[in-house]
C-alpha cells in the first residue's frame, strides 16, 4: 500500500485514462452555499500535483460564489468501468493569474468565446439569446486571440483528506483513507 495519496491518485488516474471511454478527468465538485444547501456539479480536472487539484470556471457562477463564502470543497472521481472512486476534501484558493491565462490560451477558440458570452448560472431567456451573445463576441475578437476574461479563472484544492474506494463483489468494498495530520498522512480503512 502506498503511504502517499498523491502517488496512489496518480496510478489510479493513469489507469482511468487508459480505460475510461470519455473524460476520465471528470469529477463532481461539491460546495455549500451560505444557506447551508449543498450543490454538486461535474467539472474537468485540468492539472494536479502535490500542491493540489486545479479546475476552472466563471467567477460569477454559483460554484464560485459558494467557494468564496466557504472554501471547504469536496471532489469525487468515479470510474465505473474500474469500480473505483476517489473522494478528496480540502480547501480551495484561486490560482495565479498567469496560470489561468496559460490554461485559457490552450482552450478551443469556441470555448474561449463561450466563456465571454456566458453569464454562467444566471437565468437565460432563451438559447437564442446566448447564441446571439456568442456571435457578438466572435465579431468582437475577429482575427485576433481571445484574451481570458477577468471574470473567468481557476481554483486549486489543497487536500487534507482522501478516500480510495475499490468495488469488491457482494458489496464487500475496500475503503482506504488518508488524513493529513500536521505534515504527514495518517492512513486507515473504513468498513464498506
Amino acid at each position: 500500500m502506498s503511504e502517499d495519496p498523491f502517488r496512489r491518485f496518480g496510478a489510479w488516474f493513469e489507469e482511468a485514462g487508459r480505460s475510461e471511454p470519455s473524460d476520465p478527468n471528470a469529477m463532481t465538485v461539491a460546495t455549500v452555499g451560505a444557506d447551508g444547501r449543498p450543490a454538486a456539479r461535474t467539472l474537468l480536472l485540468k492539472d494536479w500535483d502535490e500542491r493540489g487539484f486545479v479546475f476552472y470556471g466563471n467567477l460569477g457562477s454559483r460554484k464560485a460564489r459558494e467557494m468564496a463564502g466557504n472554501s471547504h470543497v469536496a471532489l469525487l472521481f468515479h470510474w465505473k468501468s474500474l469500480q473505483r472512486q476517489i473522494r478528496i476534501e480540502g480547501v480551495v484558493a484561486p490560482v495565479e493569474s498567469d496560470l489561468a491565462d496559460e490554461y485559457f490560451a490552450t482552450r478551443p477558440r469556441i470555448s474561449q468565446l463561450g466563456a465571454w458570452a456566458s453569464e454562467q448560472s444566471r437565468p437565460l431567456a432563451s438559447r437564442a439569446v446566448f447564441e446571439e451573445r456568442l456571435r457578438e463576441v466572435d465579431v468582437r475578437f475577429s482575427g485576433r486571440p481571445v484574451p481570458r476574461p477577468e471574470f473567468w479563472s481557476g481554483w486549486r484544492l489543497t487536500p487534507d483528506y482522501f478516500e480510495f474506494w475499490q468495488g469488491v463483489d457482494f458489496r464487500l468494498h475496500e475503503r482506504l483513507i488518508f488524513k493529513l495530520e500536521d505534515t504527514s498522512w495518517a492512513t486507515g480503512y473504513l468498513y464498506p
